[in-house]
Formats: structure tokens, C-alpha cells, sequence
């Protein structure tokens, strides 16, 4: 956090390194780094390409959503990071935001005098969770959802060479 940045101690401040929890978001790792830096400039920082972009574009993504929604669904784990920050980034948007395993988790309280409701998935939340809740909410009766898209991810990723060459082996026998 910003706040142990501003405490930390180290033997040689001319030789310090940072690196950053892949499910920190870049908004997040920026605001330590800059608190770092100022502290220890000669600190070595990480590439930005090292920091989540699934995560960011997530969170990213909540911001929006949550300034228009009176309600926000966190799909995720009471011990997933990436899940809890979901959450605080809705409820820092203005929005009411819970954290829930499943759509079991949901208190009727909740709904009550909402009309917009955002939903949203940490990073190991399966995509069987979104469904479930959205059926949750189709059983309810609701029939307007919609699917807000506010960054399109175009990140793929290469095979291990191992796996590249059996394919290509296969594919070549089959």
C-alpha cells in the first residue's frame, strides 16, 4: 500500500528494487511506485508489460460501470485479492458493491428499490458464476441485461514451444 511505501526501511537506498502482485492493477502499482520512487530515486521498477492488464482492464472497466449502476456484483472469493479490490474500486466509483461466492450469496435486501445492477468477476471466478447469477436475475423476471463491453482485450498468448511442436506433430499425422 501507499501508506507501508511511506514506512519502509532498507539497508542501502541507493539499491532498491521493486516488483509488483500480478493481480495489482496498474492505477494501484502506480500510486506505490511514485510514493517509492520519491523516496528511493534510484529505484528499479518493473516493466509496465509486468503488470496485470486483465486486472487493470477489469478494474478499469468497474470504475465505469459502477457510476451508472446502484448495485455491483463481485463474482469472487473472500481470498482472492484481485476480487476484494474489484469491490473497493466500485464502492470508490460511488456504487453499493458486494462480494459473493455464488448467486446462493445474493440478500433479497439487497435489490430492494435498485434498478441497475453491475456485475462483475475477479480474475478466477469461473464464467459459470456470471451465468448462474445472471440466471438468478432471469428467474426474477429481469429481461434487459446487457453486456457492457469498455475495453476489447486482444492479448493471446503463445503455446509453450513443447506444446507448439506436438501440435504441429499432430496435426501433420492426423
Amino acid at each position: 500500500s501507499k501508506e507501508e511505501a511511506e514506512k519502509v526501511q532498507v539497508p542501502n537506498p541507493d539499491r532498491v528494487a521493486v516488483t509488483t502482485q500480478t493481480t495489482l492493477g496498474v492505477d494501484d502499482a502506480n500510486e506505490i511506485i511514485d510514493v517509492l520512487r520519491r523516496r528511493f530515486p534510484k529505484l528499479v521498477t518493473p516493466s509496465s508489460d509486468d503488470i496485470c492488464y486483465a486486472t487493470q482492464n477489469r478494474q478499469t472497466a468497474i470504475k465505469v460501470i459502477a457510476e451508472r449502476a446502484d448495485l455491483v456484483l463481485v463474482l469472487g472469493s473472500d481470498n482472492s485479492s484481485n476480487s476484494k479490490r474489484l469491490k473497493e474500486v466500485a464502492e470508490s466509483s460511488g456504487a453499493r458493491a458486494y462480494l459473493i461466492d455464488d448467486a446462493s450469496r445474493i440478500d433479497p435486501a439487497w435489490l430492494e428499490g435498485v434498478e441497475s445492477i453491475a456485475i462483475t468477476a475477479g480474475a478466477s471466478a469461473p464464467e459459470y458464476l456470471v451465468q448462474q447469477v445472471l440466471g438468478y436475475f432471469k428467474a426474477m423476471g429481469v429481461s434487459d441485461i446487457q453486456e457492457v463491453a469498455t475495453i476489447e482485450e486482444k492479448v493471446t498468448f503463445a503455446p509453450p514451444p513443447e506444446l507448439a511442436r506436438a501440435m504441429g506433430e499432430r496435426s501433420r499425422a492426423g
